[in-house]
């Protein structure tokens, strides 16, 4: 039973994460909105603009998760998803996904983690439940 309410939980936060997925400044800022506490140094932004141009838009994400890193980066209106396995912090593979299952991936590594760790426990439920309630 409780591999079950796992699973509803799991595709609570992916469709959560999804809904913001057609404007993807509004999905990143719910990834880091709702993981930053969390994850803490595990989580890195970077903003778009430059030296002379300051911008509250996000130009990229990585979030890590075990020996998983997690990168979205913005390209025109679309996001460019990647997820890289380390070993030893050696990078040995890299791989392209789409939106939709770089959140699945996600979602599911971070359920995974939370099962022995109260971060990603509370990051979770706050993609699930959100930071407001």
């Amino acid at each position: 039973m409780a591999s079950a309410d796992e699973s509803f939980d799991l595709a609570l936060a992916a469709s959560t994460l999804r809904a913001n997925g057609s404007d993807v400044q509004a999905l990143l800022a719910a990834l880091v909105v709702g993981l930053a506490d969390a994850l803490g140094n595990r989580i890195e932004t970077t903003l778009a603009g430059g030296r002379f141009r300051k911008s509250h838009d996000i130009a990229s994400v990585r979030i890590m998760i075990g020996d998983e890193h997690f990168e979205a980066a913005v390209d025109g209106a679309q996001l460019r998803c990647s997820v890289s396995h380390l070993s030893g912090g050696i990078r040995i593979r890299s791989e392209s996904l789409d939106t939709d299952a770089w959140i699945t991936r996600l979602v599911t590594s971070l359920a995974s983690e939370a099962a022995r760790s109260d971060a990603a426990r509370r990051a979770l439920e706050h993609l699930v439940i959100g930071g407001n309630q």
